[in-house]
């Protein structure tokens, strides 16, 4: 993972090229976006510095994945006991969170859970686990607040990102614990738009930053 680095400011929305990391951000894509992993896809960047970047998918389901039926793959619950849990371990949502070590489960969540060595607090909201221990909190009914499980990340190397902002592959704005944890997946592109005051059908390959 990509060492940590000084984001900008709240409400700063800076162009890499002109130091800004963005960590703590959401990465919105361009209509332009040919790689299809990453088509509509609105991403929040966990980790950016001059060593690359990393970052979650927010908005692509894992398909028929169930978390109730995945903690009981991982032998963090057994069948029984799935009726037992907490109403928001039943309804947590399943991400495809990226094509890199897609299956390792990463949790991003609110910032009323943290556990030490393991947990990296990214935003003043939001961190990032990637232990098992959070599943087993999140079962018991002593985990986060509020939280998804994504399978896989997004990565990038040294410039890359970068490059492909430059290129206009990518939008990028502040983030919000709403967004980055609501359940309305298939809205969420079109919100992230919103948030910089574009419409979706306004993008065009010649758009540059808002």
């Amino acid at each position: 993972m990509a060492t940590k680095s000084k984001r900008p400011k709240s409400g700063e929305a800076r162009p890499t090229e002109q130091g800004g990391y963005l960590d703590g951000q959401l990465l919105i894509a361009m209509p332009v976006m040919e790689d299809e992993r990453f088509a509509r896809s609105v991403i929040y960047i966990c980790a950016h510095s001059s060593e690359g970047a990393m970052g979650i998918i927010v908005n692509r389901p894992a398909g028929s994945i169930d978390f109730p039926e995945l903690l009981v793959q991982l032998d963090i619950v057994e069948k029984p006991e799935q009726i037992k849990l907490p109403d928001h371990a039943e309804s947590m949502k399943v991400l495809r969170g990226g094509p890199v070590e897609t299956g390792r489960g990463f949790v991003l969540h609110s910032s009323d859970f943290f556990i030490k060595d393991a947990t990296l607090p990214i935003d003043e909201g939001i961190s990032l686990t990637a232990t098992v221990d959070i599943l087993k909190a999140i079962a018991s009914g002593s985990g986060p607040k509020r939280a998804i499980l994504a399978l896989g990340y997004a990565g990038w190397a040294p410039g890359q990102l970068e490059t492909e902002i430059q290129d206009n592959g990518w939008l990028h704005c502040d983030a919000d614990a709403d967004l980055v944890f609501g359940n309305d997946i298939e809205e969420k592109y079109t919100r992230a738009l919103h948030k910089l005051g574009i419409e979706p059908g306004m993008l065009s390959a010649e758009a540059g930053h808002a």
